[in-house]
């Protein structure tokens, strides 16, 4: 698929594939039939402009003279770079592509930054999510200075070192836009996530071959599973909680307890409802500042009823010993 997008369409030319999300961080629950492919495009300086007071929604502009005039097709009128252009392009090619092999491109999710792909292959079904994605050469955004807190947890030089990689930008519809063209793009992370998910101890060896092994991970597959069985149930009730807020809270905890010792593999129970406390909390707050950005609340106030139901659900399975795991 990757061969036939560069060749067809000399833009997408420097495109390259990145694994993201729970199968490449280790952390994938039930069976691996969900995958997210990043496909990555570098480009070398833009211009952002906040389109919100969140600091995650951007417009994007290109400097005078840009070296990626080969993208020039995609600007809006008013010389935005068009999130909805560049993913309706890559989107017609794949679709073309895939007609010989069989897999469907599901219908467009309205906002959505991904394509989907369905693989109908016996004995179950698999889902792959492209998302198109823009690698940027450049400082990290103004509102991201505050986040990213990890010096008590992995320490001020790798906080050093993961702020100087490139940030990255989806095609992402930002739906608090009056008119939603199509054209704004969000901040990504998840190359930093996946890089503190598989170097997640205060000490460099925790959970190596040669090193002791910690329940860190442990602790978000459980609430991952424990918040997926709940969603099974009250689809639409839950429909608002998506697995990276069980992933943002898991930074947060593992920065609220930041040596290895707070996570030992025998004190699984224990260090599970301690997480699982701190996420009710943020919960019952409807509070949940983005681990990058945070300004940016990714729990919305609106949302109070569907919040206090996943609590209390939670609650109720805390109080009763999780019977939802033995169903």
């Amino acid at each position: 698929l990757i061969q036939a997008i560069r060749s067809k369409e000399s833009s997408f030319g420097g495109i390259e594939r990145l694994g993201s999300g729970s199968y490449y961080e280790h952390v994938k629950i039930a069976e691996p039939n969900e995958f997210d492919i990043m496909l990555v495009m570098p480009v070398a300086r833009l211009q952002l402009e906040e389109c919100d007071d969140t600091g995650a929604f951007y417009y994007l502009t290109f400097k005078r003279n840009p070296k990626e005039k080969y993208l020039s097709k995609f600007l809006d009128e008013d010389g935005k770079l068009s999130a909805f252009k560049m993913l309706q392009a890559l989107r017609d090619i794949i679709k073309q592509e895939v007609k010989n092999i069989k897999i469907t491109v599901k219908r467009k999710k309205a906002g959505s930054p991904a394509i989907t792909l369905q693989i109908k292959n016996p004995p179950a079904e698999i889902s792959v999510d492209i998302i198109l994605t823009l690698k940027v050469q450049q400082s990290w955004p103004h509102s991201t200075r505050d986040g990213l807190k990890i010096e008590q947890w992995l320490g001020r030089k790798v906080r050093r070192e993961l702020r100087n990689k490139s940030f990255y930008l989806v095609a992402k519809q930002n739906k608090k836009e009056k008119v939603l063209r199509g054209n704004t793009w969000r901040l990504s992370f998840s190359h930093i996530e996946k890089a503190m998910m598989n170097n997640h101890g205060s000490s460099k060896t925790c959970c190596e071959s040669d090193g002791s092994k910690c329940c860190r991970k442990g602790c978000l597959k459980l609430l991952k599973y424990l918040l997926e069985r709940l969603k099974m149930k009250y689809t639409k009730m839950l429909e608002k909680f998506v697995s990276y807020h069980v992933k943002t809270a898991f930074f947060h905890a593992c920065v609220m307890w930041p040596n290895d010792r707070d996570w030992h593999l025998t004190d699984l129970d224990y260090c599970f409802q301690k997480y699982l406390e701190y996420f009710l909390d943020c919960l019952q707050k409807t509070k949940l500042p983005h681990f990058f950005i945070p300004q940016y609340n990714l729990f919305s106030p609106e949302d109070k009823a569907s919040s206090n139901f996943l609590s209390r659900q939670i609650n109720y399975q805390l109080n009763n010993g999780f019977p939802i795991f033995q169903e």
